[in-house]
């Protein structure tokens, strides 16, 4: 036997004896049929790491909610949390060998090692966001964890190595050249066909018992009045409107035709921008509109739409380049499904 063998099969008698002293283990989650799958509790062994069902599923009892929201039926539920456990998995082993690059180091290199402050500092921020600095709350959940604080600190450093790695990997790959752009652009135009659309704010003046039609229009003409003398729509409508968005100046941000009933639509649609409509009555009160902004129905410019090609392409190119990457990794490294 070899002494990685060795060492593989000390691990596992380990992880059973853990399970043998009587601790039980964690309550299933609605649908977890994780004990089914690796009965005898060991999910993957990554170089001389034992990944068991416990770590897989404290990894997805946060996520366990979203999955029931998303389902159809209990069907589909369970096919969604079998595909996010085999996700999970796969994340952790990954984690396993990323760590282990990063401590790989050539002959006459020193170890990197992440510096103790730092990992002081993430201790610190864990303490303080999840235990309100209330550090029993903490030493009572290492205990039930069956966790020292040297096995916390460890993970925390693990968990900042992991993500410095993963950042470096994605940094390498942040530049993106113009023609690139220009050549997604013309392949791809009929992503950027923007809809007629306007940035609109409003005043909304409800109707009170015994307001009139003409009285509605009275006082949203001398509103009216006061901006074509020159003041602000925004601070008028911060004065004045009684609707939801008072306070950011009746701003209801960007609106497309389809977004509004057509006693809005008809008469906004046919302004350019900085205008207003006419005072509009409804039998909820009167509406006074006005043109922040806007965009025409077409394909929109490239110059429009560069960073957000950039940010695609950017996106692009980081997945497959990590893909090759963790590839590399899992081929170097010794994994073992069970």
């Amino acid at each position: 036997m070899t002494a990685r063998r060795c060492c593989i099969t000390l691990l596992l008698l380990a992880a059973a004896g853990i399970r043998a002293s009587g601790a039980p283990p964690p309550t299933a989650a609605p649908g977890d049929n994780l004990n089914l799958r690796f009965a005898d509790g060991i999910v993957a062994i990554v170089e001389e790491k034992v990944i068991t069902v416990d770590d897989v599923r404290h990894e997805i009892q946060p996520l366990i909610a979203q999955v029931q929201r998303d389902a159809r039926n209990e069907e589909d539920f369970n096919q969604k949390l079998e595909q996010l456990q085999d996700q999970v998995i796969q994340q952790l082993i990954d984690k396993v060998l990323i760590i282990k690059e990063f401590h790989k180091h050539k002959e006459g290199e020193d170890e990197k090692k992440i510096p103790d402050s730092f990992v002081d500092n993430r201790v610190a921020e864990v303490l303080n966001e999840q235990f309100d600095n209330d550090r029993s709350k903490f030493l009572a959940y290492l205990k039930a964890r069956g966790e020292t604080m040297k096995d916390f600190r460890k993970d925390q450093e693990e968990e900042i190595i992991y993500h410095y790695m993963r950042q470096q990997q994605e940094k390498s790959e942040s530049i993106v050249s113009p023609v690139r752009i220009e050549q997604f652009y013309k392949e791809n135009k009929d992503q950027f066909y923007q809809d007629d659309s306007v940035h609109l704010r409003l005043i909304q003046l409800s109707r009170a018992n015994g307001d009139t039609d003409d009285g509605l229009k009275t006082k949203a003409g001398a509103i009216l009045a006061r901006f074509h003398s020159g003041e602000k729509f925004e601070d008028l409508a911060k004065e004045f409107s009684e609707d939801t968005k008072r306070t950011k100046g009746g701003d209801w941000g960007w609106m497309s035709r389809t977004n509004l009933k057509p006693e809005f639509a008809d008469p906004l649609f046919v302004l350019k921008k900085g205008d207003t409509t006419a005072p509009i009555v409804t039998p909820d009160g009167c509406f006074v509109l006005y043109v922040e902004d806007r965009k025409y129905a077409g394909i929109q410019p490239l110059d429009q739409v560069r960073e957000q090609i950039e940010h695609i392409l950017n996106t692009q190119t980081t997945q497959a380049s990590t893909e090759h990457w963790l590839e590399r990794l899992r081929r170097n490294g010794y994994v073992k499904h069970f």
